[in-house]
């Protein structure tokens, strides 16, 4: 019994000395290759903690302030026609009423003041017999056209109401590359959408110097069809653009939306109310965006700017020449024309403003004051003239005439700087004020002579009917 005792406990002790020794050895490989890493100590990836991610959404811009500020201020513009008989064989078996409405075109538009003034895009309401205006809360009125400005696309309306909500103009020169903003309007004619995105770009230039277009401010803000006339704003609720533009190959939204500025829109409003008309300002320079490889192939030391190719009014006055390059204005810097245009844009004539430019590698600055671009869309003849100087006759070999500044129609596409119109019914004009007497003395549905003179002096007239 004794011996059976010994025997057990032997056992017993070595079961035990074994179990722990297997544990020792399994707990220290365990542990050996728990603290053994396959990556150098130098690529170890750094992880980023939750509560870091938490802490950076919080900081995200918050938009339902500005959303709820504004949502109520823009409006749905409704552009009406009224039929006045058929217009083509469809019509005419269809048997429409003379009278008859149909919707023509819709956009957005965005409230200004409490009294009822609205800016739109002039595409939006373009050629309307009624304008009808549709608030937030499904109000509907009908406006009446204060003034356009065809050229940078607004308009500006006005409905018989009072204590309305209102965006207040913000400025658009300070909104920076990267900025939040917000596109308010009636996409596909859904009241009442906001969509958020920043500032990709500003100054772009949509037109190529073909009008006087404003430039651009560029956002990814969802922007489609309806939205034309809506407003663009800033985290503060402020008015920072008119939204008027996509570039898309479906006519929908891909990613590229374009404002009219409000420094710009917000001139051309004031002008309207106080003057009827835009007072346009010019510095007195054609020019061209500067092309970095012309910059160094003439060894300049700058590669931005607006090259002068030739001056006129208060550049030439004040001194700036053929082959200068504008770097500032009034301080803002100057990278290329759509810059300069823009911020002449936010002026009147008469104003004053500082222009930095280098000539001959030496910074120079003049002080210039603006004078007024006067202009006159001659439809009839398919052309916009403006005034000539004596210099610019007399490559034409003559005395009296207005100078022609761009073709309004493709089927009469005249060479620009080759002719000059001399005379309109036979009656010479020195300026565009005397072709828009004459012009609008004229009886509707007349004729209208116009002579043309070209370089050479050959001068050719021309008749043509409304």
């Amino acid at each position: 019994m004794k011996k059976f005792s010994s025997l057990l406990l032997v056992s017993i002790l070595g079961g035990i000395l074994t179990l722990g020794s297997y544990k020792l050895l399994l707990e220290e490989e365990t542990l050996e290759k728990e603290s053994t890493s396959i990556l150098p100590e130098t690529t170890k990836p750094n992880f980023v903690s939750y509560t870091n991610n938490v802490n950076n959404l919080a900081e995200a811009p918050d938009f339902r302030e500005a959303a709820n500020k504004t949502v109520h201020a823009v409006v749905h513009v409704k552009n009406v026609a009224i039929y006045e008989g058929p217009r083509n064989i469809w019509e005419y078996y269809n048997g429409r009423q003379k009278g008859e409405k149909a919707l023509q075109g819709a956009g957005s538009g965005v409230i200004i003041t409490p009294d009822g003034y609205i800016v739109t895009n002039n595409h939006v309401i373009k050629d309307a017999s009624e304008i009808q205006v549709t608030l937030n809360n499904n109000l509907t009125y009908k406006a009446e056209v204060i003034g356009t400005d065809p050229q940078a696309d607004i308009a500006l309306l006005k409905i018989d109401a009072k204590e309305l909500d209102y965006i207040p103009f913000g400025d658009s020169e300070s909104a920076k590359l990267g900025d939040w903003v917000l596109a308010v309007g009636n996409p596909f004619n859904l009241t009442s959408t906001v969509t958020a995105g920043i500032i990709s770009a500003k100054g772009r230039d949509l037109t190529e110097g073909e009008t006087r277009m404003p430039s651009f401010i560029q956002t990814d803000a969802a922007i489609n069809p309806g939205n034309s006339g809506g407003a663009l704003v800033n985290t503060k609720g402020e008015l920072i653009g008119i939204n008027t533009a996509i570039t898309s190959r479906t006519g929908s939204y891909i990613g590229y939306g374009f404002a009219v500025p409000s420094n710009n829109a917000r001139k051309i409003v004031e002008d309207l109310l106080e003057y009827g008309n835009v007072q346009q300002a010019i510095l007195g320079i054609t020019g061209s965006t500067l092309n970095p490889k012309a910059a160094q192939e003439s060894e300049l030391a700058i590669s931005q700017g607006v090259y002068i190719a030739s001056v006129s009014d208060g550049a030439k006055e004040a001194g700036l020449k053929e082959g200068d390059l504008i770097t500032k204005i009034d301080d803002v810097k100057v990278r290329k024309l759509s810059d300069l245009t823009a911020y002449i844009g936010t002026k009147r004539p008469n104003d004053e403003v500082q222009v930095n430019f280098f000539r001959n590698g030496e910074e120079k600055i003049k002080t210039i004051q603006l004078t007024k671009f006067e202009s006159y869309a001659l439809s009839i003849a398919g052309v916009e003239i403006i005034n000539a100087d004596k210099e610019y006759l007399s490559h034409f070999d003559t005395d009296h005439g207005v100078r022609i500044s761009r073709t309004l129609s493709q089927n009469f596409n005249i060479p620009i700087n080759k002719f000059i119109i001399t005379k309109i019914d036979g009656e010479e004009v020195n300026s565009v004020a005397e072709v828009r007497e004459i012009m609008d003395n004229k009886s509707k549905g007349s004729t209208t002579n116009v002579t043309f003179r070209s370089l050479n002096g050959n001068e050719e007239s021309y008749s043509f009917r409304e």
